[in-house]
């Protein structure tokens, strides 16, 4: 029988402390073991979550609602954007990923425009952003201020299936080497948890969705999730993800530098923001037909 949520979040927990003793008493193979067991863990805890989710299940269930803010409080960062519709697609993602910090897949962008901002941002209409993006760079070059571009695998730096990135951000952020996608996870509690401490901070009440959001992270971090609190500490969180991510931090960096490096000497611009052309596409262009 497959393990449920909160049995592959309480493996990850303990996976994770393993983890810090592991590297703290420098045992390489305990710490390569351990990791190879936290990837695992980890995608059948992602596969848990989107076996259980409906297509409109980002949402947790029904909470209840925080206290509604005056009129004259209600003028916040949500208030004054324009009404639905009136932003085009790529600035909603843009909009996201900076918030997030980190290459993301389209129903973490979508479920975090939409816990911050009016609008909703329906993940599927990003399936040809990214080949939007790529021919409007190669006609025009760096005629837009952004775009929004592919994160790319560390050994082969083809696009990474699924995760969307912006072009301002340097390679090395927009590589996914082993650790990343557990770097990123950090990275996107952490920038969760900011924004609403900014909103907080800036007299507007966080929307409900953005607790649910945050609370999802929390979750899965050590530490950073108080069972008895209504609403889950950003600072804590913030500092729990940094604590964790400490642990992975100089390993993933060295393999995103390193693969970084080979994409600047190795792609051409375009390439560099969206991926050397697979295997597949580069036989395909040389003889015309796919053997």
């Amino acid at each position: 029988m497959a393990a449920s949520l909160e049995e592959l979040e309480q493996r990850l927990s303990h996976l994770r402390t393993e983890l810090r003793g592991a590297v703290r008493a420098r045992d390489k193979a305990e710490t390569a073991r351990i990791r190879r067991a936290l990837r695992e863990a980890e995608a059948a805890w992602e596969h848990a979550l989107e076996t259980e989710a409906e297509p409109d299940s980002e949402a947790l269930p029904a909470e209840p609602p925080a206290p509604q803010a005056s009129p004259t409080t209600a003028v916040s960062r949500r208030a004054e954007r324009p009404t639905h519709g009136s932003i085009p697609i790529r600035e909603q993602v843009h909009q996201a990923l900076t918030l997030l910090g980190a290459p993301a897949a389209p129903k973490l962008i979508s479920s975090t425009y939409e816990a911050f901002f009016t609008e909703s941002l329906v993940a599927t209409k990003l399936a040809s952003l990214r080949r939007d993006e790529e021919r409007s760079f190669t006609a025009q070059g760096y005629a837009r201020p952004y775009y929004i571009c592919a994160a790319l695998t560390h050994d082969r730096l083809v696009p990474a299936r699924g995760l969307l990135a912006l072009s301002t951000w340097p390679v090395e952020r927009r590589i996914i080497g082993p650790l990343s996608p557990r770097a990123d996870f950090l990275t996107h509690a952490v920038g969760t948890a900011e924004q609403i401490q900014r909103l907080t901070t800036a007299g507007h009440p966080a929307p409900d969705a953005a607790w649910r959001l945050l609370r999802r992270f929390a979750l899965t971090i050590p530490g950073a999730y108080d069972a008895v609190a209504p609403e889950p500490d950003p600072a804590r969180v913030i500092a729990a993800a940094h604590a964790e991510a400490a642990v992975h931090q100089q390993e993933d960096n060295q393999q995103r530098q390193a693969a970084a490096q080979r994409a600047r000497t190795q792609l051409a611009d375009v390439q560099q923001l969206f991926g050397a052309a697979p295997m597949r596409d580069a036989l395909r262009d040389a003889s015309g037909t796919l053997s």
